[in-house]
């Protein structure tokens, strides 16, 4: 009996039934990416239209030599005309009958950035996550994952996928809720998230002063 690290003539790992990697069936593998931002008060992916008018997440299969990110930033780039991100690995969609086109595994990636930062072509467009039409294979739910990702991201921390624009001045509170509300898709109690929000900030010593009311407090988002 071979052993498992026994090879055969060829120099071929074989396993104890002295099968090699290549007898066994084997997916095909495929990365998806759901890039998210704030676009009209709203949080909206990006989606491509591909040759047959069929509209889904930016992805494609992965090559021989490359890693999952490399190819995720490949179908940013070819797909959507996107680069400069670094999207983060999520999740593996596996169910068997997500492609029709055969076995394929997605390993689905997220990352969110300012709507500024993303180019839109004649093939892309920013839609609201929770009006996406129909989409390509299993996208829907791979867009409902990485928005409940973003959003648990959102109720516990000031701004952790950094959404809002740089300010020489800080922020204030108002600020950071009003990008809350948009990401959450909720109203938020103002007191409530001062408290819950007040941990992850440094107070600046500065006042941001409106043409009514009381000046706004400035602060720092703690980075750390």
């Amino acid at each position: 009996m071979k052993k498992p690290q026994d090879r055969d003539r060829q120099g071929a790992y074989c396993d104890e039934s002295g099968r090699t990697l290549a007898d066994y069936p084997r997916p095909s593998v495929a990365v998806d990416t759901a890039v998210l931002t704030v676009e009209d008060g709203r949080l909206c992916v990006l989606l491509v239209r591909g040759p047959d008018g069929c509209e889904g997440l930016p992805g494609t299969f992965l090559h021989p030599g490359e890693t999952l990110a490399d190819a995720s930033l490949r179908a940013l780039r070819d797909k959507a005309q996107v680069e400069g991100l670094a999207p983060h690995q999520l999740k593996v969609f596996d169910d068997p009958d997500r492609d029709s086109r055969g076995w394929v595994l997605s390993v689905a990636h997220l990352d969110a950035v300012r709507a500024d930062l993303i180019p839109l072509t004649d093939r892309s467009d920013l839609v609201p996550v929770d009006e996406c039409p129909p989409l390509a294979y299993d996208h829907t739910a791979i867009i409902a994952h990485a928005a409940a990702v973003l959003r648990d991201g959102y109720r516990r921390l000031p701004d952790p996928w950094r959404l809002l624009e740089p300010s020489e001045e800080g922020v204030t509170i108002r600020d950071l809720r009003l990008l809350h509300e948009q990401v959450l898709g909720e109203r938020l109690v103002p007191d409530t998230f001062r408290r819950t929000m007040l941990p992850g900030l440094r107070g600046t010593g500065r006042v941001r002063r409106g043409t009514r009311g009381k000046p706004a407090e400035l602060y720092r988002i703690d980075r750390r």
